[in-house]
């Protein structure tokens, strides 16, 4: 295997913390290759950028000649992880679980090698616990340290309810890592807390303790908030080239840099050159952002996409046209009312270019909506679909509309 201190330095680059780091170049220098724990509860069935700033540590780690134990918490979703979250989080049902590991499982190994990671299902051994291994879990940490988290401790401040199952939350995740004995988890700054306590726990256990390695997070489109599906600011990894070219082109000016450094192979002397042209005025921005997206998009689907979907944007949004390759959606008449007509929300849902009613109702109430190239901004409008209509959504999201036969 490669020198310990070159594996180190490639493992530190991007990273905010290593915890610590003596003790990871301890483990280097055995020679053997590390156990490394990666977990995601399949709470949402895709995802996005974000998650790639980790998938992308992971996958350096298995190139230097690590295992990867992918953890699906399928157990640990049914609790629901309560980081960064100022109330209780629902809780998925067994089958939900299950269904969205399957689309979990088929994205993450566009980025790992499949070959070379192992899969597992914490219901595996959690499942087998007794009340008295849970009650036994529970004596090893104390409701002290527990509100030494953030968002347990803000919620406590703000008498906002916490429930007792998202206290077992950080424990049963921590023995996950007991389980697998790993030698080092990765996970986003805000699954420190629960990285930590998996470290306590193999202590407690008799085991030599886990590595912490915690990447930075990655704000959406906006600018301010973490990518997330639910802010309706991120970009998916399944999303189509031309979707993935055209959010790129969306994000500020001020995430440029972190973008590339986070989710592209450019060395840092290239990512250098690219900053220093944009504070001298002989690059422009947007073109540095034309630059990322054609990268995004070769990376999930293919040098030929990227290029395509960069002559789209450009045919959209410079020359005011409509893109080529827009799908086309069949509405069942059962859908329709019984004037032959459809809700908009509802059938901006059926058609996909929104996730929910809500979603296109605050949507139509920003004016994003044009149905053939005229703006909708009556929530409660009803459409015939007697006719074919082209429905887009924003800049980017087009459906030509028609009845099924």
């Amino acid at each position: 295997m490669m020198d310990a201190r070159k594996q180190l330095e490639i493992i530190r680059s991007g990273a905010v913390e290593v915890i610590p780091e003596d003790e990871l170049l301890k483990k280097l220098k055995n020679g053997r290759p590390l156990k490394v724990k990666w977990g995601a509860d399949p709470s949402a069935p895709d995802i996005h950028l974000g998650h790639t700033v980790v998938l992308r540590k992971l996958k350096a780690l298995q190139d230097l000649g690590h295992e990867i134990i992918f953890i699906i918490g399928d157990f640990t979703a049914m609790i629901g992880d309560p980081s960064g979250k100022s109330e209780t989080r629902p809780a998925l049902t067994a089958k939900q679980a299950k269904e969205n590991s399957r689309t979990y499982q088929d994205q993450v190994f566009r980025i790992l090698d499949r070959k070379k990671t192992r899969v597992v299902f914490n219901s595996k051994w959690l499942r087998k616990l007794t009340l008295e291994d849970v009650i036994n879990l529970a004596g090893k940490y104390t409701v002290a340290r527990m509100l030494e988290r953030d968002d347990f401790m803000t919620r406590y401040e703000k008498e906002r309810p916490i429930s007792i199952h998202e206290f077992l939350y950080p424990l049963i995740q921590g023995y996950d890592s007991v389980e697998v004995k790993s030698d080092i988890e990765v996970g986003g700054t805000d699954q420190k807390f629960n990285l930590l306590v998996g470290r306590e726990l193999q202590r407690e256990f008799r085991e030599e303790p886990q590595i912490i390695l915690t990447m930075p997070l990655l704000e959406g489109t906006d600018g301010d908030n973490k990518m997330s599906k639910s802010l309706g600011n991120y970009i998916g990894v399944t999303d189509p080239p031309g979707e993935i070219f055209g959010k790129t082109m969306s994000i500020p000016d001020k995430l440029l840099l972190k973008y590339y450094r986070l989710l592209t192979d450019l060395s840092a002397s290239e990512i250098g050159k690219i900053e220093s042209g944009i504070k001298s005025g002989k690059l422009n921005p947007r073109d540095a952002k034309a630059r990322l997206g054609k990268i995004l998009v070769e990376n999930f689907h293919g040098s030929g996409h990227a290029a395509r979907a960069e002559k789209e944007f450009e045919s959209v949004f410079k020359d005011k046209g409509v893109p080529s390759d827009i799908p086309t959606v069949a509405i069942d008449r059962a859908q329709l009312e019984s004037d032959g007509t459809i809700w908009v929300a509802r059938l901006l849902s059926a058609a996909k270019l929104v996730s929910s009613t809500s979603e296109a109702r605050r949507i139509l109430a920003q004016g994003g909506v044009r149905i053939n190239g005229q703006a909708v901004n009556d929530e409660k409008l009803k459409v015939s679909l007697e006719k074919e209509i082209l429905l887009n959504v924003g800049k980017r999201k087009f459906a030509r509309i028609r009845l099924k036969k």
